[in-house]
């Protein structure tokens, strides 16, 4: 894929898909340490399956960083005006995720030009975990 310019970009043009190993245990005890959210749903088993879970999951908010970055990999953080995002189903071990964004609008505000972005995560199943939209100043 060709790399999108800020300056250059048209609504329906898809920006760099990022794309993540698969989720492992490690990764999630890594978050944990880094977010301070030790929620035993993401990282012990035994609690996860108590809770009638078949196993660990992914913070959601795992999910937001991962098209966080998808975003900073592909513009300065300092351009990023807003990122929100719903979750829409679980991220589970194993998973594939992928990272994807749209231009969805091309927009001027308050005498700057943004892009409002359609954002998604997806499993290898083409699942959606989460979707969200983001506004970048071009």
């Amino acid at each position: 894929m060709k790399p999108l310019s800020l300056h250059a970009l048209a609504v329906g043009d898809m920006l760099p898909t990022l794309t993540l190993e698969p989720l492992n245990r490690t990764t999630l005890a890594l978050f944990a340490g880094a977010s301070n959210d030790h929620n035993p749903l993401h990282i012990d088993m035994d609690y996860a399956q108590r809770a009638g879970m078949p196993d660990v999951f992914a913070h959601g908010m795992l999910s937001m960083a991962w098209l966080g970055r998808q975003l900073t990999d592909w513009c300065p953080q300092e351009k990023l005006r807003s990122l929100s995002v719903r979750f829409v189903g679980i991220t589970r071990l194993g998973d594939v995720i992928r990272c994807e964004a749209r231009v969805i609008e091309l927009i001027d505000v308050a005498h700057e030009r943004h892009a409002r972005l359609q954002l998604r995560t997806v499993n290898q199943m083409d699942e959606s975990k989460v979707l969200g939209e983001a506004v970048v100043a071009l």
